[in-house]
């Protein structure tokens, strides 16, 4: 195979990482950020979104447009964001549908999705201390404060659309937290996907301007965090995944008096038993089912990790 042909493959291969990606950001408590780092790109996509900035104009005028597009990487941005922007507008209503028919084979499958992205993370620590324990434990502690907000409301204006669109990006890029399940906490998620869905090209356009901003500005962060302190970012993104696994427990009941209740959605429910849930709704907790979910994306996920370890080496 030549290296044209090489490259185009490759390409088409982080599109459809993207297309995941895409898919898991749109499920309110499931992280893109997740499918990146289980896929191995995760490294690559902070430092090539870390590239964006005011040097871009100083290679641009220096070396021209295509030395421009390599410095940034361009080529694997645009497969990874044309694959999470096709996901989002044509499986948002999918997702959305599982979510409310077979919400516990769901919520099971991203929980052991989310399980298994946390075992790599946890093994490519390449040392232990006292501080990696403590950033462990931080990250658990803060997807578990996550979890326990409960839905608050704000107009959709361009400001709050704008600084959703930030904070959402943020949390997109972070393994374990969902931007999706932010923008439900702050009140503005189904703006958000009626801006998706009826293509409300103002409001799409101040969400999407927030989105970029907080991309450009935290990915740096991150990437910076990565190449200078690897163990410490890497316990904490671990203790996040780790903590988020109550964000998606599988059975759920509806919390009395809480807003949106009867939604089947995780962050409106507070988290039972199996048998509790099933004694509760008169339904079966499938629960059979659900642990042949979960164990199929422990499998996927650590496979997919597996192929991403290959990917990386021979490259």
């Amino acid at each position: 195979m030549s290296a044209p042909e090489s490259l185009r493959g490759r390409y088409w291969g982080v599109a459809l990482r993207g297309v995941a990606m895409g898919a898991a950001d749109v499920v309110p408590g499931v992280s893109g950020g997740t499918i990146a780092f289980i896929t191995g790109i995760y490294q690559e996509l902070l430092d090539s979104l870390s590239r964006i900035g005011p040097h871009c104009i100083t290679v641009l005028r220096r070396e021209g447009i295509a030395a421009t597009w390599r410095y940034i990487n361009g080529s694997f941005l645009l497969a990874l964001f044309g694959g999470i922007l096709l996901s989002i507008f044509s499986l948002a209503r999918v997702i959305n549908l599982l979510l409310q028919t077979y919400p516990i084979l769901v919520w099971s499958f991203f929980f052991g999705l989310i399980l298994a992205s946390a075992i790599p993370i946890i093994r490519h620590i390449p040392r232990w201390s006292p501080a990696v324990v403590v950033c462990l434990v931080a990250g658990v502690l803060l997807a578990i404060v996550v979890s326990e907000l409960r839905p608050a409301q704000i107009p959709a204006t361009p400001l709050t659309l704008f600084l959703s669109g930030a904070l959402a990006i943020c949390a997109m890029i972070l393994p374990g937290i969902s931007g999706a399940f932010i923008l439900l906490m702050i009140g503005i998620y189904p703006r958000v996907l009626d801006a998706v869905h009826d293509l409300q090209l103002v409001n799409l356009a101040c969400f999407a301007g927030g989105a970029a901003t907080g991309l450009m500005l935290f990915s740096r962060l991150l990437s910076w965090l990565m190449h200078h302190h690897i163990a410490r970012t890497l316990a904490f993104l671990a203790g996040i995944l780790l903590g988020s696994l109550k964000i998606v427990w599988p059975w759920k009941l509806a919390v009395t008096g809480a807003a949106g209740s009867g939604d089947k959605l995780a962050p409106m429910l507070s988290n039972s038993w199996p048998s509790t849930s099933a004694a509760a709704t008169g339904q079966s907790s499938l629960f059979g089912w659900a642990l042949c979910a979960a164990v199929a994306a422990v499998r996927l996920g650590l496979g997919s990790e597996y192929l991403g370890e290959r990917h990386k080496m021979h490259d």
